[in-house]
């Protein structure tokens, strides 16, 4: 039997389409491994996104380059957004390619490994607007939590922002096909699922003409008994009245939300092409914690931007420093090809970009550290991701930690605590972004 390796780069909606590639590989007879030294064959999802990202995903392909030298791989097939963005160059570039397979074409990736296999050069890039979306597929998180995408593609038009062009259009799946999807889920002991989109708020507005999440998070409650269900990527200005009632009075929704911004300066939005203005942040911002009392705010932002002045910068500071959001990524301007971004006036050097990223994080630290700071003392409830063997203590997360982009919650417990139990941790103390205390037993 054919073992085959995979390499999931970037964001948690690719590691979603990995999950069904490897689904897909697994029904046509491949053995997967988990060790790439072991693998003939080695599939590389990449990620496409920015720079860093798009080096990263050449970096790993010529790593595997190296073991089909002296290793046991035979064939490299990459698939995802490089690939889709880059397919020509890819193709000339990376002669060690066996197998290119487009976003469109995810479905066909037992095809590419038969053909290699034989072989043979396979290209498959068919449309991707047309693709089927969701699909069975092999978790690869913890077995108790799960990413579950719930629309593909994006219709925001922002102009530093080359998914559009990567993945298509705005397309929803309908809403009994998803809750199908976490009833599956939930008979495989998943008690954790994050909604996730390149705009979760959006959800809908293709498929029915209106805003559906908070109807689609209501039928997820009602078909199955999830404990956990949290919202990522929700843009304030799609944050709609019914989807805070939804919050506030759904006791399984976390009261979690993932509010990106990327910026404080009403003349840096609109060249970003964001839909709507500081105003519009801030009184979608205010409207959640009106509405639901002690909610917790994720948010990222954007360095960097073309012609962000230094005033720019400031007011972004300052933002952050009123708001006082929970969570807070950051991120700097990349010049994506194919963007309007890319060709505006007023690019910023690098070292710049790196000077005020620096200044915002540090600016976030201090929020951070004062906000763990109130914790300690109180008890939480955490859901147990692991046990770290060398410094011999539990870790999990709370309701405020998603998985892979906020902090943990290091614990000591007097009894063996099983992967993906909730159990009630006393904090006894905060390190930068995540907190440490005692299991109640």
């Amino acid at each position: 039997m054919t073992k085959i390796g995979f390499i999931s780069l970037g964001c948690s909606k690719n590691l979603v389409d990995t999950e069904v590639m490897l689904y897909n590989l697994h029904s046509a007879g491949f053995e997967i491994t988990p060790a790439e030294e072991e693998a003939e064959i080695i599939v590389i999802n990449t990620c496409g996104f920015i720079e860093s990202a798009k080096n990263e995903a050449i970096e790993n392909i010529l790593d595997c380059a190296e073991l089909k030298k002296w290793g046991k791989c035979r064939h490299i097939i990459a698939t995802g957004c490089l690939v889709e963005r880059y397919r020509e160059e890819v193709m000339r570039e990376l002669p060690e390619i066996d197998a290119l397979v487009g976003v469109g074409s995810l479905d066909k990736i037992a095809d590419a490994c038969l053909a290699v296999m034989r072989g043979e050069k396979y290209v498959a890039f068919d449309d991707k607007e047309k693709s089927k979306l969701g699909g069975d597929r092999i978790i690869t998180t913890e077995p108790h939590t799960a990413y579950l995408k719930i629309a593909e593609g994006c219709d925001n038009l922002c102009t530093y922002c080359a998914i559009p062009l990567i993945r298509g259009r705005l397309r929803s799946r309908p809403i009994e096909d998803i809750v199908a999807e976490a009833q599956d889920l939930e008979r495989m002991g998943v008690k954790e699922i994050n909604l996730i989109a390149q705009d979760t708020t959006r959800y809908g507005l293709d498929l029915y003409g209106e805003y559906k999440l908070a109807e689609l998070v209501k039928k997820i409650t009602e078909g199955t008994s999830i404990p956990w269900i949290r919202l990522l990527y929700c843009y304030p200005d799609k944050i709609t009245d019914e989807l805070i009632d939804e919050l506030r009075s759904n006791s399984r929704l976390i009261k979690y939300m993932d509010v990106p911004i990327q910026h404080a300066s009403d003349s840096v939005l609109a060249r970003m092409n964001r839909h709507g203005d500081k105003k519009t942040i801030k009184d979608a911002l205010d409207r959640l914690r009106a509405g639901v009392p002690g909610i917790v705010l994720r948010t990222t932002a954007m360095v960097g931007f073309p012609g962000e002045t230094e005033e720019d910068f400031v007011e972004l500071c300052e933002f952050i420093k009123s708001e006082k959001f929970d969570r807070f990524g950051a991120f700097t301007f990349s010049p994506e090809e194919g963007t309007a971004a890319a060709g505006f006036d007023g690019q910023i050097d690098e070292q710049t970009k790196q000077d005020r990223y620096d200044v915002i994080m540090q600016t976030q630290l201090a929020v951070t550290d004062e906000k763990n700071a109130e914790k300690i003392g109180k008890t939480i409830t955490v859901l147990c991701d692991g046990f770290d063997t060398v410094a011999e203590v539990y870790y999990g997360r709370s309701e405020a930690d998603a998985p892979d982009v906020d902090g943990k919650v290091y614990f000591k417990s007097k009894r063996k605590i099983n992967t993906g139990a909730f159990i009630d941790v006393k904090i006894t103390e905060a390190l930068d972004y995540d907190l440490v205390g005692e299991a109640i037993v």
